[in-house]
């Protein structure tokens, strides 16, 4: 079982890890995950992994045919019964890899609703699709998507996200009401994610008269950083706002702070935001695809207009001076992580799925 993944340390990256783990304590199943390098893909996390047993190996980033090229010899050498090609647009280079290799069975895991498809990169996964075994979609909204991009229904599944519960045993234990009134942004700094609407309702709220702090973890690109800092210090707010970069213990950040919010753009299923909801966070997000299926609006979370700094300040307030709201919102939060979003439930379906695949 072959994963092939960014070397970005998303969310797709996290997904194929975790099911190269849950792989790997099985006699009948060997796995290996393949990362396509880039340039802010750090050798030390490569090394993490490496240091946990989990064989890992990786392909350039630099071209798209060499990236192919190294992951056909790869294959050559692993002989994979199945490679699983997760997201945009390593999905198009492992599956070519795939059939240069002659793999038996080809998996295409897609992991955001709003992909960069060209004409001829829709085409060309058309085409790709006709020769692929399953297509994952990672909700039922990026499922959707799947299906209005024109990929077969016969082959298009969806199989949602789920995240490591164990890590956030202690949640029901950090009291709402202990935690800092703090807001926390667990998410890389690139075009999708919008954190400079969260800067401007930051700025709104200092208007009104409060001034909690706002703490970004993560790393990503520096030109999307650099703006947020600019951005912060335009408005008045750089005193108000954490830049954490890559935080080693996101369960415990969250448990100390009262609020999760996911400013975005699009999403596929975040596992961030379930990360917060596990943490017994007041959560509050954007109303995008992937998003709003896993918020019950006003029951384990809010949900707010997309890009609308007036309306997340709002929601933001409405948390911030209703504490008991806060504590309710998450403690449903929590209840519905543990039962809809642990990573045991997302290993089954995936291993039923590539079961019947080899089988077939």
């Amino acid at each position: 079982m072959l994963h092939f993944v960014t070397g970005g340390f998303s969310g797709a990256t996290q997904v194929a890890i975790d099911l190269v783990k849950a792989a790997m304590p099985g006699p009948d199943v060997q796995p290996l995950l393949v990362l396509r390098r880039k340039r802010q893909t750090p050798s030390s996390r490569i090394n993490e992994l490496r240091a946990q047993g989990i064989p890992v190996e990786t392909v350039t980033g630099l071209a798209h045919a060499l990236t192919i090229w190294q992951l056909k010899r790869i294959c050559d050498r692993f002989k994979p019964d199945v490679l699983v090609a997760h997201g945009f647009s390593e999905h198009l280079m492992g599956r070519y890899a795939g059939l240069l290799a002659q793999v038996p069975a080809l998996v295409h895991i897609e992991h955001n609703s709003r992909e960069r498809y060209t004409r001829w990169r829709l085409a060309q996964a058309r085409w790709l699709a006709k020769r692929t075994a399953q297509i994952v979609g990672v909700s039922e909204g990026v499922k959707t998507r799947l299906l209005e991009l024109g990929f077969p229904a016969s082959k298009v599944i969806g199989i949602p996200n789920g995240i490591d519960l164990g890590r956030f045993q202690q949640s029901g234990e950090q009291a709402y009401g202990q935690r800092a009134a703090n807001i926390v942004m667990c998410a890389r700094f690139s075009a999708q994610k919008d954190h400079a609407t969260a800067i401007r309702a930051l700025a709104l709220l200092k208007d009104a008269g409060h001034t909690p702090k706002l703490v970004f973890a993560g790393g990503g690109k520096h030109r999307y950083l650099n703006k947020t800092r600019q951005l912060a210090q335009t408005l008045g707010v750089a005193e108000q706002v954490v830049f954490m970069g890559l935080c080693s213990d996101v369960p415990a950040l969250l448990m100390r702070n009262q609020i999760f919010l996911l400013s975005t753009r699009y999403e596929g299923m975040p596992l961030a935001l379930i990360e917060g909801m596990a943490a017994g966070c007041a959560v509050i997000a954007s109303d995008v695809i992937g998003v709003k299926e896993v918020i019950d609006h006003n029951r384990t979370g809010l949900l707010v207009k997309e890009q609308d700094p007036a309306d997340l300040a709002q929601a933001l307030l409405q948390v911030l001076m209703h504490p008991e709201l806060g504590c309710a919102l998450g403690q449903a939060a929590r209840e519905a992580a543990v039962s809809r979003h642990g990573v045991e439930l997302m290993r089954q379906r995936y291993e039923q799925l590539f079961t019947s695949l080899v089988k077939t």
